[in-house]
């Protein structure tokens, strides 16, 4: 049962059941209210036209036992003592007027026949209220009990008695009415409702449909690990059609990502096997002749070892998402002082030209862009390395520049993957495993920069590393 309603089409079919349920109900019982008012106030309507009717004979004179009340609407006359002065005809039982005795009592000035007649021929009036009140009984007329709307007029009749004038309206019209009505909203509510939870059942598995082929999709992706498959898109423009593609895209970037993976691990394994055939090699002639170790050359393989690993586990870590610290200031032109007065061996000078410029970030990685950035312009010089810092719009510029050959338009994207040498640089004694200007621009973009090349003042190659100006501290 669980299982059943845990899918959303159940869940919809459920809630939209019951939201319909909820309004077809409240619904219903507007319209009844409203079917019982409107049938409730022409009964009343009813009752008070034939309680004002003879209201107005009973003051304009006509005595009590002469009024015709006819056999179709229940009359009841009762003075201000509760006696019953007349009544309609066949009227056995009544509830809800003035007095429930159905059987009339001669007033005292009503004794005798003769007083009637003087009165009528004096000619004397009474009065009619103007306002009905109502109330619900009951009367039984000729054994058959029924509800009745009541109208109560008050009158004075000729003789200057006050008397009430009852008259009575069935409830049976309205009784049957509501009624039938009410069986017929008990019988069409749970038809109307199957109907709604059947439709939007349809409706939601129509709209699901791409979603449980997206799913199959995926979990065939999940078993075969075949990351080259997509999943299908509808070709509607809505939320599932958006879904689809973004599964696509993400599925994209996934397959592009491990990729970038295993040509990573089979080029570092390349690159890794070079220098560690090349020092066993050498060990294993110094073990047998020790006179024929090649001291410096075991060391240089173990350089070049310990510099690529240091790349290896740089980028590493950032492809694991790690993120400078905001936090922490650098000052790139004494940054810049420091690093290469370390420097010692360079094949050409460097020249520096430096303004002052202070970004936040990590010293140690732009340190490394630095390092990686004048070691390749070493490579490549002819006769002079310049490094300059300056401060331009909000942005601070590292840039280093070379005399030599230059980097051809078409490979000035390329040269920024990982483990790629320009054919005039591909020897690994004089050029490097390919990583490091991949590890450049990799920080670059993790401090809200860029690293971009174009050529230089001097015909060869001009990197800029472009980074936003750190915010100065106010005063304290």
């Amino acid at each position: 049962m669980g299982k059943v309603f845990g899918s959303v089409r159940a869940r919809a079919a459920l809630g939209a059941t019951v939201v319909v349920a909820v309004a077809l109900v409240a619904a219903g019982f507007a319209v009844l209210a409203v079917l019982r008012g409107n049938l409730a106030d022409r009964a009343e309507v009813d009752a008070g036209a034939a309680a004002r009717a003879v209201a107005s004979k009973v003051a304009g004179g006509v005595a009590y036992r002469e009024l015709d009340l006819g056999d179709d609407t229940p009359v009841q006359i009762v003075d201000e003592d509760h006696r019953v002065r007349a009544v309609s005809d066949d009227l056995q039982a009544v509830t809800g007027t003035g007095s429930p005795s159905v059987r009339p009592v001669a007033a005292p000035s009503d004794d005798d026949a003769d007083a009637d007649d003087d009165t009528a021929d004096d000619g004397g009036t009474g009065e009619v209220s103007s306002a009905p009140e109502y109330t619900n009984g009951s009367a039984r007329i000729d054994g058959t009990t029924a509800e009745y709307r009541w109208a109560a007029v008050e009158a004075t009749d000729a003789h200057g008695d006050d008397v009430t004038v009852y008259a009575g309206a069935p409830l049976a019209t309205e009784q049957g009415a509501v009624g039938t009505v009410r069986q017929a909203m008990l019988i069409g509510l749970p038809l109307l409702l199957v109907v709604v939870a059947g439709v939007t059942w349809l409706v939601t598995r129509r709209a699901l449909r791409p979603v449980e082929g997206i799913r199959r999709e995926m979990a065939a992706i999940t078993a075969s690990t075949d990351l080259s498959r997509r999943v299908p898109e509808p070709p509607s423009y809505d939320e599932v059609a958006a879904l689809a593609r973004t599964t696509n895209e993400t599925l994209a970037a996934l397959e592009a990502s491990v990729e970038r993976q295993r040509a990573f691990v089979a080029d570092a394994s390349h690159e890794l096997r070079s220098p560690v055939a090349s020092l066993r090699t050498q060990l294993e002639v110094g073990a047998a002749h020790p006179e024929l170790l090649d001291v410096d050359g075991a060391v240089e393989d173990v350089v070049r070892l310990q510099r690529l690993a240091a790349d290896l586990l740089l980028l590493a870590r950032l492809d694991a998402g790690e993120r400078p610290d905001r936090t922490a200031r650098v000052a790139l032109d004494g940054m810049v002082r420091e690093e290469l007065s370390q420097r010692t061996g360079d094949r050409v000078p460097v020249v520096t030209e430096l303004a002052a410029a202070e970004v936040t970030g990590s010293r140690g990685q732009l340190s490394r862009v630095l390092g990686n950035l004048v070691d390749n312009a070493q490579r490549h010089a002819r006769g002079e390395v310049r490094v300059s810092v300056r401060a331009e719009g909000g942005r601070a510029v590292l840039g280093v520049a070379d005399d030599g050959a230059g980097v051809p338009g078409s490979e000035r994207e390329r040269i920024f993957e990982r483990f790629v040498r320009l054919d005039d640089a591909r020897s690994r004694d004089d050029g490097g495993a390919g990583l490091g200007l991949a590890i450049a621009r990799d920080v670059a973009e993790r401090h809200g920069g860029t690293l971009t090349v174009r050529e230089g003042p001097g015909g060869g190659a001009l990197f800029e590393l472009d980074l936003p100006l750190g915010e100065r501290p106010g005063p304290g």
